[in-house]
């Protein structure tokens, strides 16, 4: 029988970890700072790019990502290369999801952050409807439920609250992934279809490794993820979309032998939910459907 397996990182790994979430969150915020209408997801990327480099950023897990309008909610995407950045202007009222995955001395983040420009009502109900999800996942990962099983029940309560799965547009229908060091002796700064060389040489054998074990380090619906939370660290990014609006957070949770956490509390969208909870939020938690605010 094989021996299961144990947690792979120490408290300094954990902390370097946490250092670079906070500096691509950091980065994430900065451009929100900035963009407005006009802007398009190609000079958002670039500008994001930029500053994560400027921040000290070696290597990228996979390209910056920026989706602007009904493109958050992946609405008509039919191939991969739909992924990526186009020349889609930033209009008043629009929603955005920058997406990016800085690596520094091998420490890996893979974010997420949603934001609007002037007042979209939808987006304000779907953010606030988004920390449900955050919740009955870690509540799912602690009770050590297959990761196949912890995905159908995010896609349950998507269907409660009457919204859409947009995760599944994703290569895979990867709701989340293993985030491992990179050790990969592969050129830094070069990439391949979006992905880091030193990403796909570090994917390809943590592929081969975890199949081996009956494990993926792709976490989706399918078979190969019918099997309890890895020990180890997991880029989850739960993606909702109500018509043209789409909106998600992408960050790492903790997944010990017998527990989980999520890495870091003090992100952008926790701290907004919180901010929620101590002054009345101009959309409160159940006041409010999407489908009320669209009429």
């Amino acid at each position: 029988m094989a021996k299961p397996p144990t947690f792979p990182f120490t408290e300094h790994d954990l902390a370097r970890f946490r250092e670079t979430q906070q500096l691509a969150y950091h980065c994430a915020e900065q451009v929100a700072a900035w963009i407005e209408p006009g802007v398009t997801e190609r000079q958002a990327t670039a500008k994001l790019r930029r500053c994560l480099v400027g921040a000290g950023v070696q290597d990228f897990f996979h390209v910056p990502f920026a989706w602007f309008g009904d493109r958050t909610a992946f609405r008509h995407f039919r191939t991969p290369l739909q992924f990526f950045a186009g020349g889609r202007r930033l209009e008043e009222g629009m929603p955005y999801v920058l997406d990016c995955a800085p690596v520094v001395d091998g420490y890996t983040a893979d974010i997420g952050y949603g934001g609007k420009v002037g007042e979209n009502r939808v987006w304000d109900r779907l953010a606030a409807d988004l920390q449900v999800y955050r919740e009955l996942i870690l509540a799912e990962v602690r009770a050590r439920k297959p990761l196949n099983e912890v995905y159908a029940a995010v896609d349950a309560q998507i269907a409660a609250h009457g919204y859409d799965n947009r995760h599944r547009v994703y290569p895979g229908r990867v709701i989340g992934h293993q985030v491992t060091r990179m050790t990969a002796r592969g050129p830094a700064g070069v990439n391949l279809f979006g992905f880091g060389v030193r990403t796909l040489q570090t994917l390809g054998r943590e592929l081969i490794s975890e199949r081996l074990h009956g494990r993926s380090p792709l976490w989706a619906d399918g078979r190969a993820s019918r099997h309890a939370p890895t020990p180890g660290l997991w880029a989850v990014e739960p993606h909702i979309g109500f018509r043209e609006v789409g909106i998600k957070f992408e960050e790492l949770l903790v997944v010990t032998e017998d527990d989980a956490y999520w890495l870091d509390d003090d992100l952008p969208h926790v701290r907004r939910w919180s901010a929620a909870t101590s002054t009345p939020a101009s959309v409160p938690a159940g006041a409010e459907t999407a489908q009320e605010a669209t009429r």
